[in-house]
């Protein structure tokens, strides 16, 4: 009853915060750690007091819900499932992402190509409006229409302040088998193959992803949920779980050391600090291998410029940020992969299968419209992070254009996450903007809020 309390309180500390924004001002929340890659403008607005809405409020083991708060972290939320032996459906891979920020900015990881996106686990959300109003969205009902809209509308609708999700069984440690493909058509093959059977050469599959190294390497990692395991691998100190692919066909995770398995090295993205280095990573604090933190030294040089400044002193080409995730019908991976290779070149890149969830339960295979995959295709999404070189005549951005026309011709979709460059036209065709606008009317009459496209690619 306290927790419930304390929530009431939280929530009152919001409205009154939303309250005081005066109107014509940035609405923004005041996080303490983000996600996103998205450039933001400064503003005076201290931003929206969720101070006290990141806690987990109630587990009930018996019905395998959790009544979560908006700002609560996946790491938070999975120290409280774990020792229920439950997992939520989906847990994204960075530990600092909110399950408020993986619903309306959409989130997916291992589980995702039976389990779908976390949206889906949803069974009902309280959310604060643009008009200042806390209204209960489920999937039937008054607020059918939000609660369907929420999904990808990055806060441009309103701010989950507490979610019901559904949670899943989950067992000690999950055994891994690293399987190698030398033909990414063959590697395509044996996802649809996992996601037709649930199993690979006879043993069942529970999580799945996996890694290219080039178009002749690449790697699918199967995960089993077991307690039959006798030997634990750790990746939290001097070894680094991406590698390990290239050399281990068989290994094992404690499951919490598997659900936060990318986070240590922010997948491959630590080595742009260094830490994969053996002498600094001896004397680079275990506490600080965490994504959170090289996220804050990402900001810190977009901020002062300095490593730009060297390149600049050193003649060096400027560099174009290329920071996506992108979803492409499986049929069409390995024809993106091989174009990806050829006009990026960027490696590695990350993959992860997903699927609408099957009609199984509540909230599962409905209509997303703000991000329209469709029901029964499956996707792979395709995580590439990190910089190119602008080559002599082009300009910052042309990268990532040319990779939203490739996507948008296999029939995909980009997250928002990061940077975006289309035009109004496309973006409301692709996200929804027709219902986008219908729900931000009723919702958020006087557009209190920042708009989806302001947010996404005009910038805040």
């Amino acid at each position: 009853m306290r927790a419930l309390r304390d929530h009431d309180l939280a929530v009152d500390a919001l409205r009154r915060s939303y309250a005081a924004v005066p109107p014509g001002q940035p609405v923004r929340l005041a996080k303490r750690t983000s996600n996103l890659f998205r450039p933001r403008s400064a503003t005076a607005s201290p931003g929206l007091d969720v101070s006290g809405l990141g806690g987990v409020l109630s587990v009930d083991a018996a019905a395998r819900t959790a009544d979560v708060q908006g700002m609560c972290t996946y790491e938070n939320l999975v120290d409280a499932t774990l020792p229920h032996g439950l997992m939520p459906l989906v847990v994204p891979q960075l530990r600092t992402i909110t399950l408020g920020g993986a619903v309306t900015g959409l989130g997916i990881e291992s589980t995702s190509f039976h389990n779908g996106l976390p949206h889906e686990s949803v069974t009902e959300l309280d959310i604060l409006t643009g008009a200042g109003e806390i209204v209960t969205a489920r999937p039937e009902g008054r607020h059918a229409d939000l609660f369907a809209a929420f999904p990808n509308s990055l806060g441009s609708l309103g701010y989950a302040t507490r979610l019901r999700i559904e949670l899943q069984p989950v067992r000690r440690a999950v055994a891994l088998r690293n399987v190698r493909f030398t033909r990414l058509a063959e590697l395509t093959d044996a996802i649809g193959d996992v996601i037709a059977k649930g199993e690979w050469e006879g043993q069942p599959v529970d999580a799945m992803d996996g890694v290219v190294f080039s178009p002749g390497e690449a790697y699918l990692v199967l995960g089993s949920f077991t307690d039959d395991v006798e030997q634990l691998s750790d990746y939290t100190g001097q070894d680094i779980y991406y590698r390990s692919l290239r050399r281990r066909v068989r290994d094992a995770l404690g499951t919490y050391d598997y659900l936060w398995r990318w986070d240590t090295d922010w997948f491959w993205c630590s080595a742009a600090f260094g830490v994969q280095h053996p002498v600094v990573r001896r004397l680079w604090p275990s506490r600080w291998r965490r994504s959170d933190v090289y996220h804050r030294l990402v900001r810190l040089e977009h901020r002062h410029q300095v490593a730009a400044r060297v390149d600049r002193w050193r003649g060096r080409p400027a560099r174009e940020r290329v920071v996506q995730d992108v979803e492409v019908p499986l049929e069409g991976t390995a024809d993106f992969l091989r174009w990806f290779d050829r006009n990026v070149g960027m490696t590695p890149v990350w993959l992860c299968p997903l699927r609408l969830r099957e009609p199984a339960g509540p909230g599962s295979s409905r209509a997303w419209p703000l991000y329209p995959l469709r029901p029964g295709q499956s996707y792979v999404n395709i995580g590439f992070w990190g910089t190119v070189p602008i080559a002599e005549g082009a300009a910052d951005g042309d990268v990532n254009r040319s990779i939203e026309r490739a996507v948008s011709e296999a029939g995909g979709h980009k997250s928002l996450y990061s940077d975006a460059y289309y035009d109004r036209a496309a973006f409301d065709r692709l996200y929804g903007g027709e219902t986008w606008r219908a729900v931000k009317d009723r919702y958020d009459p006087d557009h209190r809020l920042t708009g989806l496209y302001e947010k996404a690619v005009a910038r805040e």
